[in-house]
């Protein structure tokens, strides 16, 4: 194994199992068909698992049943995102789900994209790109997205300090300011609600 291969390795390992990825994030490596090449022949070793095409991970396994878990969409969903160069928001479902608001795994994960819309099927889940305008759903920290995007996705109608109290315990230390000043925009209840949790 050659010099190259090793840093394609090293880079893999160093993101961790579960990881997501295509070939741009070697860019700095190689060029894309001699990476092509090297995660083929990782593929082939069993040590990296295609996705859907052009897009591979770095399998978890499970301890209690020595088999791999299935692949984290969110993750996916964020390769794809870098592949493409797109700017991607979770919407619906999936932020609630991303969030911890609820327990029910998607069965379809959808985003908001400025890229093409788009569909993937990734085993018994579905993974699903909406083009749509950002302006007003496209906030400087990803986490005021998801924040947004879930507390819309709730309604005002479901709200409780149950709900308000997860969505305060996802933010990390630091945070909860720069989120406030960020989404001073958002519509009047949202905002008044994210008034509640970073305060």
């Amino acid at each position: 194994m050659d010099s190259l291969d090793n840093k394609v390795i090293a880079r893999i390992y160093g993101k961790g199992r579960g990881w997501s990825f295509s070939k741009i994030e070697f860019n700095d490596l190689a060029a894309q068909s001699t990476v092509g090449s090297i995660l083929y022949r990782l593929e082939k070793k069993g040590t990296i698992s295609r996705v859907i095409r052009g897009i591979y991970y770095y399998p978890k396994e499970s301890t209690l049943v020595n088999e791999n878990i299935p692949v984290d969409i969110p993750m996916v969903a964020e390769a794809i995102a870098r592949k493409f160069d797109w700017e991607i928001i979770p919407s619906g479902e999936t932020a609630l789900n991303i969030l911890g608001l609820t327990n029910q795994v998607p069965a379809k994960y959808t985003y908001m994209s400025n890229g093409k819309s788009n569909q993937y099927k990734i085993g018994k889940r579905e993974l699903e790109f909406k083009k749509m305008m950002m302006k007003e759903s496209n906030f400087k920290h990803s986490e005021s997205n998801l924040i947004v995007q879930a507390l819309r996705a709730l309604g005002k109608e479901n709200l409780s300090q149950e709900y308000l109290l997860k969505i305060r315990n996802s933010i990390a230390h630091g945070k909860h300011s720069l989120i406030l000043k960020d989404t001073k925009s958002a519509t009047g209840w949202i905002y008044e609600a994210i008034r509640e949790v970073c305060k």
